[in-house]
């Protein structure tokens, strides 16, 4: 092993609304941010803890259209529930959409408020 994975990083317009979305989603909480939470943000634990992740701002982020080739995807998170209705419901009240989806008997796909695609995924 050369390393440990420290943070997953999530370009966005605005960090702090982002990261208050997906500690809502996935019950994160605020680790550590700039001084006004305005460049970085991180959720999670402290470096070498997981899950971590982070958000840093990008002004000008073309966000992507999945499943258009034009705009892909960057990265996506796998979320694990146990209700998949309760879970979609509550998503979409913090501000998630629905997207297309292929195999909607093991998961959907929405995009978090920037665009950003994640599915929510259940056995």
């Amino acid at each position: 092993m050369i390393g440990q994975l420290r943070s997953t990083v999530i370009d966005c317009p605005d960090p702090r609304a982002l990261a208050a979305f997906y500690a809502e989603l996935l019950g994160l909480s605020l680790s550590e941010d700039d001084s006004d939470g305005d460049e970085w943000v991180v959720l999670g634990g402290p470096p070498g803890r997981q899950p971590r992740l982070a958000f840093q701002k990008a002004p000008d982020l073309r966000p992507p259209t999945w499943p258009d080739p034009e705009r892909p995807q960057q990265f996506h998170l796998d979320v694990t529930v146990t209700d998949i209705e309760a879970a979609e419901k509550a998503a979409l009240a913090i501000g998630a959409r629905r997207l297309a989806s292929q195999d909607e008997e093991r998961f959907r796909v929405y995009a978090d408020p920037v665009g950003h695609p994640f599915c929510l995924c259940w056995d």
